[in-house]
């Protein structure tokens, strides 16, 4: 090749000088990137749509500026754009997958749903079915009656009144004599009254509906208020533990420093460690190491101990994530301790619309534990009572005082109702006397007042019926239930429990200067 040659080849391949056209061009292309980044608010972290809309008509720009290599940045462009659209393809793919794992993750939570849900429509069947077998025996009562006071006289039905037919619950006597028919009348006008009290506090008019409506909705706003003052309060209580936290720490140092600067160094190292921390919009890099701890833990088979157990749970809910707590409990990825349970049930008190799951999580891992009192205690608090009836006879080992101990801490009328009377065939776990005596005297004394009260309802065959299955209570503690009931205002609930117990084979009333310990009051 001559040097000639040389020369004409060595130019071909060398990029051509840039010229102050160029230059100018270039500049412009420059702040119009700037100004569109600026203008659509820009950062190096995104939107990203944004950054390629913007480089985009730059590179459009560019072709149609330069005329030797168009050809090129075609060429270029083209595979720029099939390079975006593959990103922009996998980042649909991957929230498509996020979606489909979150739904999978969510599935032991639709479990724990469903099967509490059986548990209510159970217990509900269990109501409606006592419901029925009541109406049905009340409407074999009504047609016995109409059989008996319905005389056929050819074509007709004429009712026709015995007037020698003895009043119900009086004898022949009592009958004949004024006296007892004055005192039945106004038994009867009593009752009358008791049930047009009940007719005026039980059902209302529909009319006060609206009212009613609004009354809830003022209700709900005070509850707001209570609960952001209540947020704000805990704010500021967490702040005071900080600086008595620091102000001890400062005492117990040299204090060769300002308790000032102490402050300020304490700040400082927390906001390093908090480097590493909560990053908006990202997973906290904590939790991220939990997840992958359980996830591993589980495929080896090697449970994670109870302390990270429980720092990890920590971390879940601090993060709101419950949904992840609630799968690494279902899935058993974790080792249950009692600390951990009540954690979550403290998040649940804590956040009402999350309570039911939490309490639901918290029996499961009482139960694994073994602190079967806790267990059935979150039963009560869901309202699954025929649940925790359930768990109690299947675990036989609760003692008087655990069950006593459940009572105080949910003194529910339904629990209470079924403690106090046979389940299936067993006899009653405690004494509704001993309740209302303990209820009186640690202080309890509305859970005492709701009890009475919900005796007082009934007839006098159901006390005589709790009073005769009752294994507990002697003689003279249903004489101090007596004296409460009187002293409470449940006269006639006082002068029932008294007549019982002079009606039984046996007994007598015992003088206030001689007692006679027994060991139970009937025989």
């Amino acid at each position: 090749m001559s040097v000639q040659e040389f020369a004409i080849n060595k130019h071909a391949i060398l990029p051509p000088i840039i010229s102050n056209h160029d230059k100018e061009f270039l500049e412009r292309m420059q702040r119009y990137i700037i100004t569109e980044t600026e203008r659509v608010g820009c950062t190096d972290e995104g939107p990203a749509d944004e950054y390629f809309i913007i480089y985009r008509n730059v590179f459009d720009k560019i072709i149609e500026h330069v005329t030797a290599y168009k050809t090129i940045l075609t060429s270029i462009k083209q595979e720029y754009d099939s390079f975006i659209e593959t990103i922009k393809k996998g980042q649909r793919n991957a929230f498509y997958l996020h979606g489909k794992l979150k739904v999978l993750a969510a599935e032991p939570t639709t479990l724990v749903y469903h099967r509490k849900r059986v548990v209510q429509l159970e217990a509900k069947i269990r109501v409606i079915e006592a419901n029925s077998s009541k109406i049905q025996k009340q409407l074999k009562k009504l047609r016995q009656v109409r059989r008996k006071g319905i005389v056929k006289e050819g074509n007709y039905l004429t009712t026709t009144i015995n007037p020698s037919r003895p009043i119900p619950g009086m004898t022949l006597a009592e009958s004949l004599n004024l006296d007892s028919l004055n005192e039945y009348l106004n038994r009867l006008e009593e009752k009358y009254e008791e049930i047009k009290h009940h007719m005026m506090v039980k059902y209302i008019p529909h009319m006060r509906k609206a009212d009613l409506d609004e009354e809830k909705i003022q209700v709900l706003q005070r509850r707001d208020i209570a609960e952001a003052i209540n947020n704000d309060l805990q704010f500021r209580h967490r702040k005071t533990e900080m600086v008595l936290s620091a102000f001890s720490t400062w005492i117990q140092s040299d204090m060769s420093i300002s308790f000032q600067d102490f402050i300020t160094q304490i700040s400082e190292t927390q906001r390093l460690l908090q480097d590493v921390g909560k990053i908006k919009g990202k997973t906290l890099p904590l939790l991220l190491f939990f997840e992958a701890l359980f996830s591993t833990s589980h495929a080896a088979k090697k449970p994670v101990n109870a302390h990270l157990t429980l720092e990890g749970i920590k971390c879940g809910l601090f993060e709101k994530r419950l949904d992840l707590v609630i799968h690494w409990v279902t899935q058993q990825r974790v080792t249950f301790s009692e600390k951990a349970g009540d954690v979550i049930c403290q998040y649940g008190e804590q956040n009402a619309y999350d309570k039911s799951k939490c309490l639901a999580l918290a029996q499961i891992i009482y139960s694994e534990c073994g602190l079967h009192k806790k267990a059935v205690l979150c039963l009560c608090k869901q309202g699954q009572i025929y649940g925790a009836m359930e768990y109690i006879k299947q675990f036989k080992n609760f003692s008087y005082g655990d069950l006593m101990d459940i009572v105080i801490m949910c003194p529910q009328i339904e629990l209470i109702n079924c403690l106090t009377s046979e389940w299936k065939g067993e006899p009653p776990f405690l004494s509704f006397c001993l309740i209302v005596l303990h209820f009186f005297s640690i202080g309890m004394k509305n859970s005492g007042l709701s009890l009475l009260q919900e005796l007082d309802k009934n007839e006098k065959e159901a006390t005589e019926k709790l009073m005769t299955a009752d294994p507990f209570c002697s003689l003279e503690e249903w004489q101090e239930l007596a004296d409460v009931c009187i002293r409470n205002g449940f006269c006639k609930l006082s002068k029932d429990i008294i007549s019982l117990l002079r009606c039984q084979e046996g007994v007598s009333e015992i003088p206030p200067d001689e007692f006679n310990i027994m060991e139970h009051v009937f025989w």
